[in-house]
């Protein structure tokens, strides 16, 4: 397999990551598909060390720590893409002022799938345990360039839960056009879940219903996610970042 650069002038993976037992294999393969796939391309972790971890303030170190129009390609650390919808949203990207999904279909593979997967099955045929309809997580490609203009992620959700479906709200919302997705198929292997109950869900919850009553109306978007009303103004001082985690290379 050929190396694909030059795709794009720069390009880096960055995976969220932070070791728990029941995520470290599937870790493992997402590495090395990364590898194996997209070889040349460096690929970095990021943690900003919150407790609990903070999934959206490792997205957004990871766009602050790249060059303003490098494509960075944001990654779960348990999910896989197809090489072909991620070359093509690597290439769109790098001109795009939109956030580019390399799927229009998420499997979860589950406890099964990914075993079929350990196994050597190839991964459009392992078995699926639920299709997630809507998902809008997994895999983010785009420049910080793109990131920042609409604020990123709201590092405010803490723990998990909803922190993907409002970024998606802000974005469509403030670049005036949803994420554009490429038809192709992601796949999200098998690890322990996350809660999803509790004080801090709850407060998760209530927070994506600001976005909820924001969606559709850039002004009270931009005030909810910048704090600002001037959208240039807002991007310019996301442009400037401030501290935080620097990823740190796996290969």
């Amino acid at each position: 397999m050929s190396v694909i650069t030059p795709v794009v002038p720069a390009v880096r993976i960055v995976i969220p990551w932070r070791p728990a037992p029941s995520r470290l294999d599937a870790f493992d393969r997402v590495v090395a598909w990364y590898q194996q796939n997209l070889p040349g391309v460096p690929i970095l972790t990021v943690d900003t060390g919150d407790d609990p971890f903070v999934l959206a303030a490792c997205r957004n170190a990871a766009m602050r720590d790249a060059q303003v129009d490098e494509v960075v390609i944001i990654s779960d650390a348990d999910t896989i893409p197809e090489r072909e919808p991620l070359l093509a949203a690597i290439r769109a990207a790098a001109t795009s002022d939109l956030v580019h999904l390399p799927y229009d279909e998420y499997r979860w593979l589950g406890r099964t799938g990914s075993a079929d997967y350990a196994a050597g099955v190839p991964l459009e045929r392992c078995a699926v345990e639920q299709f997630v309809d809507g998902a809008c997580s997994g895999i983010y490609v785009a420049t910080p360039r793109t990131w920042a203009a609409h604020g990123g992620q709201d590092e405010g959700f803490r723990g998990w839960g909803f922190e993907d479906a409002a970024w998606y709200l802000a974005h469509t919302t403030l670049l005036g056009a949803p994420p554009r997705r490429h038809r192709g198929r992601v796949f999200a292997l098998h690890h322990v879940g996350e809660s999803r109950a509790g004080t801090a869900y709850d407060a998760n919850e209530a927070r994506m219903a600001r976005y909820r009553d924001a969606a559709h109306d850039p002004e009270r978007m931009a005030a909810l996610v910048f704090g600002y009303e001037d959208l240039d103004a807002a991007m310019i001082a996301e442009l400037d970042g401030g501290s935080g985690a620097v990823p740190d290379a796996v290969s």
